[in-house]
């Protein structure tokens, strides 16, 4: 499991993609000495270690992940979010993210708002189902609010920090990102899935322990 806490940024060094799979060569961070069968969150995408030398550490990618996600996309030069599995007792600093994408979202614009730059994605009407206005999504693996929501879409707001030290800095209109809603979301609109709206209150939420 992972809080959507960037830790650092990686380097594509080598990709491999095929209709059976796929493999990626990450370089990581100075004193990173991940264990064989280590799961780190690349893009928000988790993914197991396989090799580990000289720095650099090695990944397989099913076809799953390849279909849902980037991984496929990434080319020998990139730059990755790589995130650590949360240790037992470690601070938690944002929500729960598993690591499983959901699918691509896709930036259709950004607009500098004062110090926080707005970013606006739309994605499929499935995903958008689990996406809820101040709510958490993940997008290649960055824990962030949803500050709105539209029929197709919806906007976040980030903060300077968030795009210095994330790939988020270098986002560009027409750009795909790794998403993952909330779990959360996903299991209360399974839960109810059977009830009709009508019967969906506020009331009935409170009653099921969903609040």
């Amino acid at each position: 499991m992972f809080t959507g806490i960037i830790e650092a940024q990686g380097r594509v060094l080598k990709t491999v993609v095929a209709s059976s799979g796929g493999a990626l060569e990450i370089k990581l961070p100075s004193g990173w000495t991940p264990a064989l069968g280590e799961s780190i969150a690349v893009n928000g995408a988790c993914l197991t270690v396989t090799a580990f030398s000289n720095g650099a550490a090695s990944f397989d990618a099913s076809p799953e992940t390849l279909e849902k996600s980037t991984v496929a996309s990434l080319r020998p030069g990139m730059a990755v979010n790589l995130e650590r599995a949360l240790q037992s007792g470690a601070r938690f600093g944002g929500h729960i993210v598993t690591g499983h994408v959901d699918g691509k979202a896709r930036l259709e614009s950004a607009l500098r708002r004062g110090e926080f730059t707005a970013l606006r994605f739309s994605a499929a009407p499935g995903i958008m189902a689990d996406i809820v206005a101040k709510g958490s999504v993940a997008l290649d693996g960055i824990s962030l609010t949803v500050s709105a929501v539209s029929e197709n879409g919806f906007e976040i707001a980030v903060i300077p920090h968030t795009l210095e030290n994330s790939t988020l800095g270098a986002a560009k209109p027409g750009g795909l990102f790794n998403i993952e809603t909330d779990i959360l979301a996903k299991y209360v609109r399974k839960s109810v899935a059977h009830i009709p709206a009508s019967r969906i209150t506020e009331d009935f939420l409170r009653e099921n322990g969903f609040f």
